[in-house]
């Protein structure tokens, strides 16, 4: 029986197997959530010019404390088109450019206009430059705004987008296969006999895999037998299989010998993780495996730990682990075993309280949680108002 491997070795050795995919161009909006395929530069200044920040009057510092000939209007998408001289204000609006001869903005609540004549109503700006957003305040042109392997996040797309980009770079969609395997599994919602069991870890990874740019095809629940394994891992056509069940070494747990016997490379098997430890990880040709245990909470916490990493590296992520943060335990933990232990866990009024229920087969524990607490291997009992380190699940 191999050693079991340590959890973070285990996500490295999946990490080092992945290779991100093709390049494609996307537009903006087709890349939300994606991570950009390479270094993201502006092509164009922003803003484009000096701006008003205020309603009010573009003036030269240097007139005041005025008073000032009004010649004109400048307003976004209209801009005054005419030279200021020496007393000449412009009427100007938010966002429109300021007039050539004039570096400065009197709000209007510090003006009084009669007619064509604008005079000094208030303390009038301290500075000259005052309610100007200057020219490449934001980004130049050139500027690198992303690097290859961020993140593309709502605020980014808005970024590249003023920056002038109409598609990005962006890796191809990962093709992740689902499959169940078990004879005892049923569709939800289906009549269940004696002995029989609803699945739903395809429907949860899947759920799991929401935010991600994958295609999910799913390959239904197989029975427990190798030649109907041999036969659907043989067709799979896909950048990752996902299995659920079968993965340990029982006389019904055949999905790594028919992975075996269709050519599979098993990369590491069993690691130290409760829940979760049967875990496999492998290659299919140029198909990357991995076979999770059937047990509802470890095939979630596996899915959290290294199924979304590994969608997540082929995307092109260049920071693709889940990552931990501290907080404050409510209630005691007793010392942890050999194995790094994910507790569900659920944050209430500051802090994390972990169920007192933390069996792999409990779903109505796994639906309360909002939080895995980590504790690892060896970790001393623990009190109420220790730090420890948690991660967020959704």
């Amino acid at each position: 029986m191999p050693a079991l491997l340590p959890v973070v070795q285990a996500q490295s050795q999946l990490l080092a197997l992945a290779r991100p995919l093709a390049i494609e161009n996307v537009p903006l909006a087709a890349a939300a959530g994606r991570w950009a395929a390479a270094d993201i530069e502006a092509l164009r200044t922003q803003p484009y010019a000096d701006l008003s920040a205020m309603d009010g009057y573009a003036i030269r510092f240097a007139d005041l404390p005025g008073p000032w000939r009004v010649i004109g209007e400048s307003a976004a998408g209209r801009a005054f088109t005419g030279e200021a001289e020496p007393g000449d204000s412009v009427r100007i609006f938010t966002g429109a450019p300021l007039p050539g001869g004039t570096d400065t903005v009197l709000v209007q609540e510090e003006a009084a206009r009669d007619g064509g004549r604008l005079s000094l109503a208030g303390e009038g700006p301290g500075h000259r430059g005052r309610n100007v957003r200057r020219r490449g305040l934001d980004f130049s042109e050139d500027d690198l705004l992303v690097r290859a392997g961020d993140r593309l996040t709502p605020a980014v797309l808005a970024l590249l987008g003023t920056a002038g980009h109409g598609t990005l770079p962006v890796r191809r969609k990962v093709r992740v296969a689902i499959a169940a395997t078990g004879d005892e599994l049923v569709p939800p919602g289906s009549l269940i006999g004696p002995a029989q069991l609803p699945e739903t870890n395809r429907l949860m990874l899947a759920a799991q895999l929401a935010d991600l740019p994958v295609e999910l095809i799913d390959l239904g629940i197989l029975p427990d037998r190798q030649d109907a394994l041999e036969a659907a891992f043989r067709a799979v056509g896909a950048d990752l299989l996902v299995t659920s069940g079968g993965a340990s070494v029982g006389d019904h747990d055949l999905v790594q010998p028919a992975l075996r016997a269709v050519g599979a490379t098993i990369d590491f098997w069993r690691v130290a993780l409760r829940p979760g430890k049967p875990m496999m990880a492998g290659r299919l040709g140029g198909m990357l495996v991995l076979g999770l245990p059937g047990n509802p909470v470890s095939a979630f916490v596996t899915t959290q730990l290294f199924v979304r990493p590994l969608a997540a590296a082929l995307s092109g992520a260049a920071d693709p682990l889940p990552r931990t943060r501290r907080a404050v335990l409510g209630e005691p933990l007793a010392p942890n075993g050999d194995r790094t232990d994910y507790l569900r866990a659920e944050q209430r009024g500051g802090a994390v309280f972990a169920s007192t229920i933390q069996d792999s087969s409990m779903l109505r524990t796994l639906a309360r949680a909002t939080c895995l607490i980590v504790r690892e291997p060896g970790a001393a009992a623990a009190v109420s108002g220790d730090s420890v380190e948690i991660l967020d699940i959704a």
